[in-house]
């Protein structure tokens, strides 16, 4: 490993100065109000989507959270295939990835990516390596809680 703290050259002086003159300010403020009030759209919708089941559907708070979380992931999936969810994740960062339509997003992000590899080797093979630590980690922790709840349980606790 390089020592951080070594005599820069002239040169590298000079360079330095350079890339600090022309490096562009972020406006983190402005950026961080965009991803508050976009990834805030994002669930507002998913809240109409779940008020939508429990009133056409008849489904009660606690189960209209798997549909409503397919439809938003679903949705994600079709404005990313038309190219509409790539511009609103430029305007708005991580206020687009957040939510769970992030998560739908790098599914098929990815699956467009590899379709001329084939279906099996590229769109089977590569759609699930972004999402598929945020699969694996989802599972891991549901049986850690399952199996924890499941010992209190045993022991009277709960």
């Amino acid at each position: 490993m390089a020592n951080k703290n070594k005599t820069k050259t002239p040169e590298q002086i000079q360079y330095d100065q350079l890339q600090k003159k022309h490096e562009l300010k972020r406006p983190i403020l402005k950026n961080c109000i965009r991803a508050f009030f976009i990834g805030g759209l994002i669930c507002l919708v998913g809240q109409a989507v779940t008020y939508f089941y429990i009133y056409f559907f008849n489904f009660t708070e606690q189960t209209a959270g798997n549909p409503t979380v397919a439809t938003m992931v679903f949705i994600a999936m079709i404005l990313t295939g038309f190219g509409v969810y790539d511009r609103i994740g430029q305007f708005a960062g991580a206020g687009s990835a957040v939510p769970v339509t992030g998560f739908g997003n790098a599914v098929i992000s990815s699956a467009i990516e590899h379709r001329t590899e084939g279906y099996v080797l590229g769109v089977g093979g590569n759609m699930f390596k972004l999402a598929g630590s945020v699969i694996l980690f989802g599972v891991f922790s549901a049986f850690i809680v399952a199996l924890v709840k499941t010992i209190l349980t045993m022991w009277g606790g709960f």
